[in-house]
């Protein structure tokens, strides 16, 4: 059996910081509470990560790059519109049953107030990278494609966001159920 390697710490780092803002915000990352969770000296956060904004950007660039291979897998599988949309909203379902959590720039967004530049750049980017990905999939041409995309990523970001409230899974299900029967997406 090979001998255990200690996890890598900037991944542990994120890790721990992803769960965090997740649950209860940006605001409430503390390189303090990270470094205690993580098992580590917070000067040893302030390595991997000089500043909050450092870190915030780190996170959410890293979830954009999930997500972009989260979409190109659901392409790769999924044959339409319809059953991509499904993947789609399933993955935003997923965060509510991982402990009620938001998706991470969809509360990162919520808190642009207190955001520094480098963290809304990374926000600006997945947002981007969901509005051509929802054009794609629904097919939206024209003037009014990107608007379309962007109230269809709103829409379901709002029913995740009830959900939470609700502390109820199921208030997303039918949500998003409405949604496709308004004809918001398929």
């Amino acid at each position: 059996m090979p001998p255990e390697t200690k996890p890598d710490t900037r991944q542990a780092i994120l890790d721990a910081g992803q769960a965090v803002v997740q649950a209860r915000g940006y605001n409430a990352l503390s390189f303090r509470d990270l470094a205690k969770t993580v098992g580590i000296k917070s000067a040893s956060i302030h390595y991997h990560f000089p500043t909050k904004g450092d870190l915030g950007a780190a996170l959410a660039k890293r979830y954009t790059e999930t997500a972009a291979k989260a979409f190109e897998h659901i392409l790769a599988v999924a044959p339409d519109a319809a059953g991509r949309m499904r993947l789609y909203t399933d993955v935003f379902r997923g965060a509510l049953i991982n402990d009620n959590r938001m998706c991470l720039v969809g509360i990162m967004a919520a808190e642009k107030a207190d955001m520094p530049a480098e963290v809304m750049a990374e926000v600006e980017r997945f947002i981007a990278l969901n509005v051509a990905w929802l054009t794609q999939v629904l097919g939206l041409t024209g003037p009014e494609a990107d608007p379309k995309a962007l109230a269809v990523l709103s829409a379901i970001n709002g029913a995740q966001l009830l959900a939470r409230g609700g502390g109820d899974v199921a208030i997303y299900d039918r949500t998003i159920a409405a949604y496709r029967t308004a004809g918001l997406f398929p």
